[in-house]
This record gives structure tokens, C-alpha cells and sequence, in this order.
């Protein structure tokens, strides 16, 4: 079970996560798991469950093209974030078919705007291929941190788009246990200023 949990503490983490994170992490665990469910002895029937389990919930989900575009327009992912190429294909499409609306759109909106202030200015529009050029620079670039996605602009705008912060309640639920160990039944005469500072102390001990 140690799989699952790891893959749980990932898309459960409180920095760093995002839509994009959900494919290749459920990728992985299938994977480690079957590769596990070759090589055990006594928990097969456990990782047949956990198998099915995930086809059955996710299945769908690992072939979503939104979701496939939104692991591949994070840095640390890109093309890594599955082996399966007609996968990579279903979310590099949805990526390009997007990029061109983003073009046609910004054309239409420079169009709009007068002309007569700005003689040159359809010459700074960006067209269809400029930003396929962005998304090829993107894959062969060879960083792998956030601030990647600043030298790409129109991919960078997708890429905020699609990957929206996982909904989990996870850090909620921290909250409340920490708060659950300091007001304890002992304590239960603390004043609310008191026990809101030990909260804050408690939660921020990486900062002390």
C-alpha cells in the first residue's frame, strides 16, 4: 500500500499541484503496480483490486485530452507524463487546436482595435505559427522548473488555464488535527487569541 499513499501525498500536497499532476501520477502508480502484481507472491489479490479500482475510477480520466494537455504544459512533465504515444497525441492535439483559437482570437480582438493609431501594428500580431513555434520550443526546452513556461507566453496562458489547483480538503483536515492536539480537554479554558498564536507557532515550525 505504500504506492498508494505515496501517490495520495502527492496529489494531496499543499504546494506545487496541479490539474497536470493528476495523469502522470496515476500513471505511474498503475504501472508500478502491475509491474508489482508480476513479481508478488502474496498480494494478488490486493493489487488486482487496486488495479481495477483505478481502471474503474480513473480510466476514462487517463485518457481525457484536457487532462493530457495539462500534465504536458507542466515543465516537469511534458512528454514524460506517459509512454503511451496515442495518449501523447490526444493531448498535444488538444494543446495546438487551443493555441490556434488563442490566435485567431488575438487577431480578431487586434483587428478590432484602430489601426489608424498604429500604422505596423498587424505586423506584431501572432499568427497560428508562432505559436506552434512556442509549443515545439516549449517540449525541446530543457528546464524543467515553472519559470520555463515565462519565455512562452501563449503557452503559458494555456498552461494556466488548464492546470487549475487540485480540490482536495486535505489541509483542512491537517488543520483541524493540529487544533485537535493543542485544545485538548485539559486545556479547554484557553482563550481563543492564546490558542489562535499556538495554532499559527504549530503549523509554521519551518519557519521558527
Amino acid at each position: 500500500m505504500s504506492l498508494v499513499a505515496k501517490a495520495l501525498d502527492v496529489l494531496q500536497g499543499e504546494t506545487s499541484v496541479q490539474m497536470g499532476w493528476l495523469v502522470p501520477t496515476l500513471t505511474l502508480l498503475r504501472t508500478k503496480l502491475q509491474h508489482l502484481h508480476v513479481i508478488s507472491k502474496f498480494c494478488e489479490p490486493l493489487i488486482a483490486a487496486l488495479l481495477s479500482g483505478l481502471e474503474k475510477r480513473f480510466g476514462e480520466m487517463l485518457a481525457d485530452p484536457e487532462l493530457i494537455a495539462a500534465a504536458i504544459l507542466v515543465p516537469k512533465f511534458k512528454t514524460c507524463c506517459t509512454s503511451d504515444e496515442n495518449i501523447l497525441k490526444l493531448g498535444l492535439d488538444y494543446i495546438r487546436s487551443h493555441l490556434d483559437c488563442q490566435a485567431e482570437n488575438h487577431i480578431s480582438e487586434g483587428s478590432q482595435s484602430s489601426e489608424e493609431e498604429d500604422f505596423f501594428s498587424s505586423l506584431k500580431k501572432t499568427g497560428p505559427l508562432e505559436m506552434t513555434q512556442q509549443l515545439d520550443a516549449y517540449l525541446g526546452c530543457p528546464g524543467d522548473t515553472v519559470e520555463v513556461l515565462k519565455s512562452f507566453p501563449a503557452v503559458c496562458q494555456l498552461s494556466l488555464k488548464l492546470n487549475t489547483a487540485l480540490p482536495a480538503s486535505a489541509s483542512c483536515e491537517r488543520l483541524f488535527s493540529v487544533a485537535g492536539l493543542i485544545f485538548r480537554p485539559r486545556r479547554a479554558c484557553i482563550g481563543s487569541k492564546n490558542f489562535e498564536n499556538q495554532l499559527l507557532l504549530r503549523l509554521n515550525k519551518a519557519y521558527w
